[in-house]
């Protein structure tokens, strides 16, 4: 066990260019071994210096395509037969879409939800059986506010989180007592690249902001972890509002 608790070993991001995700590894990487996967893996150099720079000892790039989900098992084998255990697995690759285009054209629709839950499941079933096998390990997984009750505004993305925060939630339970952490992290507006140009809502959150609380609920071995806290009671509220408040909402 590493120092306050996070396992020993390397980290695994995929989703190589999220700005999250590299947030989230930039905290972990001081003395680890960290393998930034992603399509194009030989255009992150920037990411790669950016890493480096934090302290990690050496940093594989590694070719990783998110909806090629056959090709997702044999790549975490190898990842794991060449670089040993993975003490932490960043899942931090999606897409957002585009609500109105995704509403009149259904192969939008089924990419977005490809991407967003199919493909997250597709990665965490063979991780969640490699981890079982070496006992231990760290399993970062990325909802959202967007899935905790499902808005009119941005209802297919919304259905793809609100799928993986259920599939994240009966996976920690399958976990429990195999020595597996699974952090799931429900975060508000997050300003970054994914949302230039759009308006900040509400309790929006930076990248540096929701790899904090990451960070500190891998230390912690959190279930959970919610960016800003106080989307906790926001939660709870919104739960309670009538539908015919709630599909009047905005995003």
């Amino acid at each position: 066990m590493g120092a306050r608790g996070i396992v020993d070993g390397p980290v695994l991001l995929l989703g190589g260019r999220s700005e999250i995700g590299l947030e989230v590894v930039r905290r972990l990487a001081e003395g680890r071994e960290v393998i930034l996967a992603a399509r194009r893996s030989a255009e992150l150099v920037e990411q790669s210096a950016l890493v480096e720079a934090a302290g990690a000892t050496a940093v594989h790039l590694v070719e990783f395509d998110a909806d090629d989900t056959a090709a997702h098992p044999a790549l975490l084998e190898r990842l794991v037969a060449e670089h040993g255990r993975l003490a932490v697995t960043v899942l931090a690759f999606g897409i957002l879409g585009d609500q109105q285009r995704a509403e009149q054209d259904s192969a939008h629709a089924v990419q977005v939800l490809h991407t967003d839950f199919l493909a997250q499941v597709s990665v965490l079933t063979p991780l969640a059986n490699l981890l079982r096998t070496q006992g231990d390990g760290h399993i970062v997984v990325f909802s959202s506010i967007a899935g905790v009750r499902v808005r009119r505004a941005n209802y297919v993305y919304g259905a793809a989180k609100a799928g993986l925060d259920g599939f994240a939630n009966g996976l920690a339970d399958a976990l429990h007592g195999s020595g597996i952490h699974l952090l799931l992290v429900r975060s508000g507006f997050v300003i970054g690249r994914m949302t230039e140009g759009m308006d900040p809502a509400p309790f929006s959150s930076t990248p540096g902001q929701v790899a904090d609380a990451v960070v500190a609920g891998l230390r912690r071995r959190s279930a959970r972890a919610v960016v800003p806290g106080i989307l906790n009671l926001v939660f709870f509220t919104i739960r309670l509002l009538p539908q015919w408040i709630w599909r009047r909402m905005p995003r």
